[in-house]
């Protein structure tokens, strides 16, 4: 001990040998010394040359327990410079009080009825509360302390190095920023419980239930719709999370065999508010009525959370039952920033839990959060032998009711025993950047989402939702580049923009760039594709699978375009794919397979009248590197590029159904089968092998070929090559035609089954400065067969209201 009194004082410490020496040394080597020296001044040693110098009492002690043997008055300050030894990091300042203090964090009981309490503290580490890090104490107990004086002073947690234990202690509240640097944490799994998490970013304010009066309940319900912008009546609420629940009304019916349909949840939305009762967060939803509007403070400031390491000891809890496990951040509170942080197991050890997990990190309820600069690794679910498999998916990070979250520089990645790292629900203005993720997931509602510069491993990027849905420079190692999730409609409702992005199938099936298939249940909202799609600048990359076969789609769709229970899926105005090319294989892309499309729902009507085709929907494919499919039945509908199909024959509904024009372009071999739909079609600078606008008869639309080359590529059928009959006319300009190749082999004496025109016989539809190619000329050629004037007029310029006879 030593102690320092006012100017001429003796006490009776001075006798005692330890710390005596200590304080004759600190005298000896002055203050006035040190600074010459440019050393830097003890803390404790520049504290109590001050509080010397204003004639008070100020008593300084080497560990806690020497402080306990004390017999102190109330009112003096004391210092310790260790809380069990010299020097170990739990150096703290406390006054003498009266009592005992067990309701005080932090506070310390000494010898009689007197306790020390801390003081004059600017911030707080856990060595201070009594931390010991030697892997047998529960050092939780200590951490837990620790950030409850934090939450009562308001003060941050600094604690930067150490390592700790963390073995039965639960819901360590956080309501302050938090420095850990390097310090290590290490949890013992078998500790984690269902109820609550290890870390609890909380706010200082409560949730509150709002109420209103029938009438401003009739206005929040006329209001509360999709492109609201501003509610006045929620303006007392500003800096608030609003959620508003109909528990009454039943969305989001989930497929499967698992859920077979029983799986639903309310209906609800949800937005912040700013001033005069702005909203943000895009409204997805109307309401007839709600049960309940609740509001979550927004809290008015950011709390920061930065570094540590986190170690687990990969093992279940102690407890039976089923459900999933909480383990590390449940954040809570708006406004968080968690970065520089590294989350992985115990080395030597394994992930061997049974139980799911929810996710290191957690985020309910919350506006603005930000997870940065984080290592974190997904947990195993289907390992070798099915005894092992954990039975439900488990997460990193997970989360519901989040607007505005952004992830960036988070790296999470993982072989197929590991479930995908993200398993949220209920995000808006979702932002990705810069990370490497086995897979970005919001299983139900994700409106506005954003990923940038990432990578994403095999389990993919499978959401459901609407808004704008933005994807850039970003690779994605999965069978589709984007998996609209089957089990909640496979809907985005909203934009959709992919571009300057890589696709690396892993399987050896078909692939697609949107899978967007559903199953035939009403889920209780409409489900479509889209309101626009833009896809370009897009490498498929086969090399993980350069012996794959499969077909890889720019699109799957449902099989229907109205389901069972009679709701009509809804489908883009506008869709462009251009600039996708393939690498580590020949094979290249299809297009699309659109069924029905006589029963899909648009946004803007459209019609067809036989006289003109007013469409509300256009289509482009430029410069795509499509699939050579080999020789097929010429009006095969099976093996084409792009197909549209009729089951049934069905009537068109409405205008409000598919009346589309469809442009494709620099996409070399094109094959396409019709099936008679209204259509208008636009092809330029493609070589087309097969041709079907309707197989009986002449399909409603029209068809126009610039700068195309004809080379059927069929089977030996006897069918006619090309079937290109349009009501509203067809039109070659510019084009040239080859000799069929039947079988893979070319056959020019078999021209004129090509559809639309037969050698000095006849020429159909519209021409102008349609030429034969070299092989042709040279098979007629050989064959002493001349080319009449008049034919090759025909081929230079001719309208569909002349005469198809060749004259002479």
């Amino acid at each position: 001990m030593i102690k320092d009194t006012e100017p001429g004082a003796k006490g009776s410490d001075a006798a005692e040998s330890g710390y005596v020496n200590r304080r004759n040394a600190i005298k000896a080597f002055s203050l006035a010394s040190l600074a010459m020296s440019g050393a830097a001044i003890p803390a404790f040693a520049a504290e109590a040359s001050l509080t010397a110098s204003r004639k008070l009492t100020h008593t300084i002690y080497g560990s806690v327990s020497e402080l306990k043997q004390e017999a102190l008055k109330e009112g003096e300050l004391v210092r310790v410079l260790g809380y069990f030894k010299l020097g170990d990091g739990g150096e703290a300042e406390y006054i003498v009080k009266k009592g005992a203090g067990e309701a005080e964090a932090g506070a310390i009981k000494l010898a009689g009825d007197t306790y020390a309490s801390l003081t004059n503290v600017s911030s707080v580490n856990y060595k201070m509360f009594g931390a010991v890090g030697d892997g047998q104490n529960d050092d939780g107990i200590q951490i837990r302390a620790a950030h409850t004086y934090a939450n009562l002073m308001n003060l941050p947690v600094i604690n930067h190095k150490g390592e700790f234990w963390v073995k039965q202690t639960n819901g360590i509240e956080i309501m302050t920023s938090v420095q850990w640097g390097h310090t290590i944490f290490h949890i013992d799994e078998k500790f984690n419980t269902r109820s609550v998490n290890r870390f609890l970013v909380l706010p200082r304010e409560k949730p509150v239930e709002l109420n209103f009066d029938q009438a401003t309940k009739a206005k929040l319900l006329a209001q509360i719709k999709p492109g609201a912008t501003i509610i006045p009546e929620f303006a007392p609420y500003k800096n608030f999370l609003i959620v508003v629940t109909d528990n009454n009304d039943r969305i989001g019916v989930r497929s499967g065999e698992v859920y077979a349909g029983r799986s639903t949840k309310a209906r609800e939305e949800f937005f912040f508010i700013e001033e005069h009762g702005r909203i943000i967060g895009d409204l997805a939803w109307g309401f007839k009525d709600y049960t309940k509007i609740t509001a979550y403070p927004g809290s008015n400031s950011y709390l920061i959370i930065e570094g540590g390491t986190f170690y687990f000891s990969g093992e279940s809890l102690n407890e039976g039952g089923g459900g999933y496990v909480n383990v590390g951040f449940k954040v809570t509170r708006s406004r968080t920033v968690i970065r520089n942080q590294w989350v992985g197991l115990e080395k030597g050890k394994a992930d061997v839990a049974m139980a799911p997990r929810t996710g290191f990190y957690s985020f309910s309820f919350v506006y603005d959060i930000l997870l940065e600069n984080v290592s974190l690794i997904p947990w195993e679910k289907d390992r070798p032998g099915t005894d092992k498999d954990v039975p439900n998916g488990t997460y990193g990070i997970g989360g519901n009711y989040v607007i505005n979250g952004t992830f960036r520089n988070v790296t999470a990645e993982g072989s197929p025993i590991h479930w995908g790292v993200f398993g949220t629900n209920l995000f808006k203005n979702f932002r990705v950047e810069q990370c490497m993720l086995n897979r970005i997931d919001v299983h139900f509602y994700c409106w506005n989402l954003y990923i940038k510069d990432s990578k994403v491993g095999t389990n993919g990027i499978t959401v459901t939702g609407g808004g704008d849905l933005f994807v850039e420079n970003t690779t994605c190692r999965s069978n589709s580049f984007i998996s609209f999730r089957r089990d909640y409609g496979g809907k985005w409702d909203g934009d959709i923009r992919i571009r300057n992005c890589r696709h690396a199938p892993t399987g050896r099936g078909e692939t697609y760039l949107l899978s967007m298939a559903a199953d035939d249940i009403d889920y209780k909202y409409p489900i479509g594709y889209g309101r626009t799609v833009k896809i370009e600048d897009m490498v498929v990359d086969f090399n993980t699978v350069p012996d794959s076969k499969g077909a890889s789609w720019l699109m799957r769709m449902s099989p229907f375009s109205q389901a069972a229970y009679g709701g009509r899926v809804f489908f883009p105005s506008h869709m462009e794919f251009r600039n996708i090319v393939v690498e580590g294989r020949e094979q290249g892309m299809r297009l699309l397979n659109i069924p029905g499309p006589q029963a899909y729902k648009l946004a803007k009507t459209g019609g067809y009248d036989g006289v003109q085709l007013k469409s509300n929907c256009k289509i482009v494919f430029e410069d795509i590197q499509l699939e050579k499919i080999g020789p097929q039945d010429p009006q095969s509908v099976e093996q084409v590029h792009l197909l549209l199909t009729n089951s049934g024959n069905k009537g068109y509904m409405d205008e409000y159904a598919l009346y589309p024009e469809i442009h494709v372009a620099g996409c070399g071999e094109f094959s396409a089968h019709l099936g008679g739909n209204i259509s208008e079609i636009f092809v330029d600078q493609c070589k087309i092998t097969r041709f079907t606008g309707k197989e009986a008869g002449l399909m409603p639309g029209s068809l126009s070929f610039m700068n195309c080359k004809f080379e059927p590529a069929v089977k030996s059928t006897g069918k006619q090559f090309y079937l290109l009959g349009s009501e509203l006319g067809t039109s070659f300009i510019n084009c040239i035609v080859y000799s069929p190749r039947v079988d893979n082999t070319a056959r020019p004496e078999m021209i004129d089954q090509i559809g639309f025109m037969a050698i000095n016989k006849s020429v159909q539809y519209n021409h102008i400065n349609t030429r034969l190619g070299n092989d042709i000329l040279a098979h007629l050629k050989s064959k002493g067969i001349k080319l009449k004037p008049s034919f090759i007029s025909m081929l230079k310029a001719h309208h569909e209201l002349e005469s198809t006879i060749v004259p002479g």
